[in-house]
């Protein structure tokens, strides 16, 4: 028996031995066969069970359809010239490389090495799983609100598809004596109000203005009627206006079946998941830039376009003296590169481990900025000649958000000759600026909850009814923001829904890597990933930097706070307790979330600490860093590819035979 039981410690000594050489024989095998592969754009998947991106070139493209958007449309320019020009780049610029670049680029290593959703991505740091509900509840709230967007783009795509835009003039049923037609410069008698052949006498024919108050009358352009008295219904044909109080009314049918189309579009991408939507933003993610070059083109040939021009580039450099400009342009870059969404970890979340995310943050968030720039020209342009047109200074033609648009280009484009074909052009481009971002966020959510609840995947039917419910409960819950009083709750959700919880949750996020994850085990898997640290410049401001920005922007914000108001219209009290609801609800998540981890796990030492699952997808990978292969060695469970479990069989059968 002693002898048996020698023989017996012996092949087992020799087991473990053959264990250890195995693995190692398996890293050298790993690090020479890995590294081709990274380069080729269809290989196949190393994540069998999420799936990885088809090609190499998906990613990037959807990291730009998500980060250029609407913003960089209607909302920058706007900014620009209304922060002194030219001037506003300055802040604008170091703003985007110590505040929201360094953001970006941890989130997308953060999500790329764990390959999971912004909430099982918290193995890292149990603790800290409500922020990534946080972020899912955000994502959440404005896919809701953008497809409302995606669907006024579709009403008026289907209205430019006419021998003139229905905007043109004001000789249409919905107008009345308000509605002036600025190119117009005829007047009688009877019809006083210029270009308005059917408004009937008005007895104070003079527009109203900031001396003129009483006795006037405060005149709306074709474009600004048509938005709000035939698509939104928030004017009625008689001239009254909703209010926060009054009831909201039934749905309109024509942007409730556009909101619907949106939908059916966004549920089509996402079926297949980054499979499909993958493909779909090699036409999404550069159309936009060919109809901007477009619109440059022609909006440089027309008269005015150079003032316009001139007035959004114009720089007042005594401005960098104020906060409200630094503030402006942290603010922007902030939301533009779409940080603290929980889509960009959902995105890189799908790369394969090899993939240079380094190399995809800076060109991302350079083609972002880019793009905010060069649009400013194609706008403005437009706005030139618009101002030209109507005899007004440019600052009384120009709007922000919406109102840009919907409101001021389309005014623009209407009175160019072949209108209907810049129209569609133009809204094709919000289309399609709009469907990259809503992707993105609606693929956010339904990775979340497939990470967590993994029977939601396990086929492709389950995937597939699931995302059929998601889009069914978020195009219900959209149907009251096509009620004719429903754009009260389309200025809270799109003001108020990522607003100062955003702040917070980036914040978290990034202390939480920083500190409690901590920045030696974020740098050390940064390298086991591109083969390279980051340098000092971006760990100062992982470390410090960027979370004081982040702070700054929340607690001047807060500070700036002024009440909700829709159209000079207050919000009601219950309306603006609403937009607080939902800040103060989703940031929530982060301290429920971590009481409940405390407890689940037995303690707080436990719930911040990593779980022995956390490292890389694929767990090859581990046998390259000395922390996981000895993680991977006390792991109880059979290696998820086999190379630990096929080696244990070995030693196995050798005792066997032995016996």
């Amino acid at each position: 028996m002693k002898r048996v039981a020698q023989t017996f410690t012996g092949l087992l000594s020799c087991g473990q031995r053959f264990r250890t050489q195995q693995i190692d024989i398996q890293m050298n095998a790993s690090n020479s066969a890995e590294a081709p592969q990274a380069g080729e754009g269809e290989a196949a998947d190393e994540n069998e069970a999420r799936g990885n991106w088809t090609g190499q070139f998906d990613f990037l493209l959807s990291c730009i359809g998500y980060a250029v958007g609407l913003g960089n449309v209607w909302r920058f320019p706007y900014l620009c010239y209304k922060n002194g020009g030219g001037a506003f780049l300055i802040p604008y610029l170091i703003m985007l490389g110590v505040a929201a670049l360094p953001l970006f680029y941890m989130e997308v290593a953060f999500g790329q090495f764990g390959n999971l959703g912004p909430v099982t991505i918290w193995k890292a740091c149990p603790l800290l799983k409500g922020t990534g509900w946080a972020m899912v509840s955000i994502s959440a709230l404005v896919s809701i609100y953008y497809n409302v967007i995606i669907a006024w783009a579709l009403f008026y795509l289907f209205a430019s598809f006419n021998s003139k835009v229905p905007w043109a003039d004001c000789n249409n049923y919905w107008n009345d004596f308000h509605c002036r037609d600025l190119s117009v410069n005829t007047t009688n008698a009877t019809h006083n109000v210029p270009g308005n052949l059917r408004a009937g006498f008005n007895p104070n024919p003079e527009a109203c203005s900031q001396d003129l108050k009483t006795n006037c009358t405060q005149y709306q352009t074709p474009s600004e009627q048509y938005f709000e008295r035939v698509m939104l219904g928030y004017t009625s044909l008689n001239g009254a206006i909703k209010k926060m109080s009054d009831p909201i009314g039934p749905p309109q049918w024509h942007v409730t079946l556009c909101l619907l189309l949106a939908w059916i579009i966004i549920y089509a991408c996402l079926l297949k998941g980054v499979k499909t939507s993958g493909k779909v933003v090699y036409f999404t993610a550069t159309f936009p830039y060919l109809v901007l070059v477009i619109l440059l083109i022609r909006g440089a040939t027309l008269e005015g376009a150079k003032e316009g021009i001139i007035f959004y580039l114009k720089p007042d450099f005594s401005l960098l003296l104020t906060s409200e400009i630094w503030s402006a342009a942290a603010v922007q870059i902030f939301y533009s590169l779409g940080v603290a969404f929980g889509c960009l970890t959902t995105m890189s979340s799908y790369n394969k481990f090899r993939n240079n995310c380094y190399k995809d943050a800076l060109i991302v968030a350079g083609i972002n900025s880019g793009t905010s720039i060069f649009a400013g020209f194609a706008i403005f342009s437009v706005i030139g000649f618009m101002a030209h047109k109507t005899g007004l200074p440019v600052a009384e033609v120009t709007k922000s958000g919406p109102g840009l648009a919907f409101v001021a280009y389309p005014e623009g484009l209407a009175a160019m000759p072949v209108a209907p074909l810049w129209s569609v052009l133009f809204f094709i481009m919000i289309l399609t600026l709009g469907v990259d971002s809503q992707f993105a966020m609606v693929e956010t959510v339904l990775t979340a909850c497939m990470d967590e609840w993994p029977w939601l995947q396990e086929n492709f039917t389950k995937q597939a009814i699931f995302k059929s419910v998601v889009c069914l409960v978020m195009f219900l819950l959209g149907i009251p923001m096509c009620c004719p009083g429903g754009i009260y709750y389309f200025s809270m959700l799109n003001d108020y829904c990522a607003y100062y919880n955003l702040f917070v949750v980036a914040l978290v996020e990034m202390l939480g890597i920083s500190y409690l994850y901590g920045i030696k085990n974020f740098l050390n898997d940064i390298q086991m990933m591109l083969g390279f640290r980051p340098g000092p410049y971006w760990i100062a401001c992982w470390f410090g930097i960027t979370p004081a920005l982040i702070l700054f922007i929340a607690i001047f914000s807060l500070v700036k706070y002024q009440s909700p108001s829709y159209n000079s219209e207050p919000f009601t009290i219950w309306g603006e307790a609403m937009c607080w609801l939902m800040m103060v609800g989703s940031v929530l998540f982060i301290p429920c979330c971590g009481i409940y981890e405390v407890w689940r796990r037995g303690g707080l030492t436990a719930a911040l600490k990593e779980t022995p699952d956390w490292g890389p997808p694929v767990e090859a990978f581990w046998l390259e860093s000395d922390k996981y292969r000895e993680k991977l060695k006390q792991m109880n469970t059979p290696a998820k590819d086999g190379v630990t479990a096929g080696v244990e069989n070995q030693v196995a059968s050798t005792v066997d035979v032995s016996q």
